[in-house]
């Protein structure tokens, strides 16, 4: 499943949705930003339709990062059936981005 850009305007509707949502709050000047997204490009293609990755840009939507507590990024927030289950800051590698995700799999 490819990677979805979410916005102010569709954030809800995106974590509404069954399953599993996880969502990289980022911006495109953050240096540990660009070294997650081929973390989680390999996340989308090994689990594929068991999660759907939606990024958000902090520069162009605001309001959802701050209704949301997000202080510095990139902050990395799992939302199961539209309820947030766990967050993270920070980069972390493939291993353990994996570790953090898969517990909400099931």
């Amino acid at each position: 499943m490819a990677i979805i850009k979410v916005e102010d305007n569709n954030f809800k509707e995106t974590i509404a949705q069954d399953g599993l949502v996880l969502v990289d709050f980022w911006a495109p000047w953050c240096g540990p930003c660009k070294m997650i997204a081929p973390v989680l490009e390999e996340m989308s293609s090994q689990l594929g339709d068991r999660l759907t990755i939606a990024k958000m840009n902090v520069d162009d939507n605001p309001e959802t990062p701050g209704a949301y507590g997000v202080m510095s990024i990139p902050t990395l927030k799992l939302f199961k059936n539209g309820v947030e289950v766990s967050t993270t800051v920070g980069f972390k590698p493939l291993q353990d981005m994996m570790a953090w995700v898969e517990p909400q799999l099931s």
